[in-house]
């Protein structure tokens, strides 16, 4: 990549259009984070425009307070003039192939520079660590083709911005709970979990404290050109979180396996989560961007994710 670096100036602009009410943002790939980000620049007094490609989304969208517009990646988008403008980007990669065809033709239809681009990735491009403990300097070494897709994006996006001086900033986040993204009807089926004894360690983030994550990396001048660790610092297992939501929803534990019988019938996709382990560190996210998580402790943020929504 490129050493270019934005000049103070220029830093200061993300800065000011992320603070003033009339700073503009978009939001590619509005779904559920993303609703709730663009709702939340929305009550900052923020103009927010959403792009999503099911009516289903858009209808969301507009329910936030934003501009709804459909833009779908899988063809050839029309030009689009994103200059000055603040942009997450939450497209998920296709389903297939080792590189994001989605995102690359996004970049290549931008006519104009935005200030900075905030891309949501995952910790998975960390792979395998054994349970160790990683941060942000740990190699990336994906394991999963989910995951080698998403550090293809990554550093696409980056190289792509550095050749333009264009602010960047990449947020990998791991699994996210919140409201409706609950294991409910898991534990209603009774699926079966692995043992506590033999499950690894885990690692999530409550959806609110994600978009207080993502309001900062937008508007921090210490996002630029970082990457960040997105997660509440607590290191349950998937066996001991869905405890955890079983006991405060009153609803049956999952029974429990054996590892080696869960590798044996669980299905290839929750399999490709469950075979890897790692510690998240977020003191970066903590420090530099002075996060202050709302949903640190699991049981507070099982409750809030089962609250009735406020009127």
């Amino acid at each position: 990549m490129n050493s270019v670096r934005l000049s103070i100036g220029q830093l200061g602009a993300v800065m000011s259009v992320a603070q003033r009410p009339k700073g503009t943002f978009l939001v590619v790939g509005c779904g559920y984070v993303g609703c709730r980000l663009a709702g939340r620049w929305r009550g900052a007094g923020a103009q927010v425009t959403g792009h999503a490609v099911s009516e289903a989304s858009l209808a969301r969208i507009a329910a936030a307070g934003a501009s709804a517009s459909r833009l779908d990646l899988d063809a050839p988008p029309p030009p689009l003039d994103l200059g000055g403008r603040l942009v997450y980007y939450a497209v998920p990669p296709p389903r297939e192939g080792r590189a994001d065809t989605r995102l690359e033709r996004w970049l290549g239809a931008l006519t104009a520079d935005p200030v900075r681009i905030v891309y949501l990735s995952t910790t998975g491009v960390y792979g395998d660590r054994g349970g160790e403990r990683v941060d942000e300097r740990t190699p990336a070494a994906p394991r999963t083709e989910r995951a080698v897709r998403r550090l293809a994006a990554e550093r696409a996006l980056c190289a792509w911005a550095e050749a333009r001086g264009v602010s960047w900033c990449v947020l990998r986040v791991p699994g996210i709970y919140g409201p409706q993204r609950l294991p409910l009807d898991r534990l209603a089926r009774g699926d079966p979990a692995i043992r506590p004894e033999e499950a690894p360690p885990g690692n999530r983030i409550h959806v609110e404290d994600l978009v207080t994550a993502c309001m900062a990396a937008g508007a921090s001048l210490r996002a630029d050109r970082r990457i960040f660790n997105v997660a509440d610092g607590s290191e349950d297992s998937a066996t001991a979180f869905l405890q955890r939501v079983a006991r405060l929803a009153g609803l049956p534990p999952p029974p429990l396996v054996s590892r080696a019988e869960a590798e044996r019938t669980f299905s290839a996709a929750s399999w490709s989560f469950l075979g890897e382990s790692r510690r998240i560190d977020n003191r970066r996210m903590l420090e530099e961007l002075g996060v202050a998580l709302r949903h640190h402790d699991l049981d507070d943020g099982i409750r809030a994710s089962l609250a009735p929504p406020a009127a």
